[in-house]
């Protein structure tokens, strides 16, 4: 039998150890109960699980959740076009995303492959201080595919401290009607 505060109290009665607990007003739990003799401890059951449930919540808040976001190109794309599928791209990963690009090739486009990798490659340069590359560009059928991640310090680095994030919509609509 183990105290509440840890310490051997020796090999008890079933009985004795009932009483024990019952006059520190503690429950018995069986925490080995393979060995020989069981081994049990005295404590606050109630109390031990609401600290199990509130450590597993903390555990669930600081987990980070990644979504996968898609962007698709086609290799005879504009450099305007270009430029706008690279800002959302880099959006996604300043988001904390993973960001999978498709190439998708019609017709006889598929016997260039090369246009396709070097416009992902092209796009990996450009952002390459805000994500890595996961996945090296690789043709599946009639699409090559690149997977890309956040890299760690561009995300801490650009997140705002929470006094200074933008206003809400919401905030920025009451404010422009107060001052009218």
């Amino acid at each position: 039998m183990i105290s509440a505060t840890g310490e051997q109290l020796g090999i008890k009665h079933i009985r004795e150890a009932l009483d024990y607990g019952e006059r520190a007003d503690l429950d018995l739990v069986e925490v080995a109960p393979n060995a020989n003799p069981p081994v049990v401890r005295m404590m606050d059951y109630g109390k031990f699980k609401y600290q199990k449930e509130q450590a597993r919540k903390a555990a669930r808040k600081n987990q980070v959740n990644v979504n996968v976001r898609e962007i698709k190109l086609r290799p005879k794309i504009g450099d305007h076009d270009f430029n706008t599928k690279r800002g959302h791209v880099e959006r996604f990963l300043r988001g904390g995303d993973k960001v999978k690009v498709t190439i998708m090739f019609r017709g006889r486009e598929v016997q260039h492959p090369e246009l396709g990798e070097r416009l992902l490659r092209r796009l990996a340069s450009d952002l390459e201080e805000l994500g890595r590359i996961e996945s090296q560009p690789n043709l599946d059928g009639r699409n090559m595919v690149m997977v890309m991640a956040p890299k760690k310090e561009a995300r801490e680095a650009e997140a705002p401290p929470a006094e200074e994030q933008q206003p809400s919509r919401a905030r920025e609509r009451r404010e422009r009607a107060a001052r009218r």
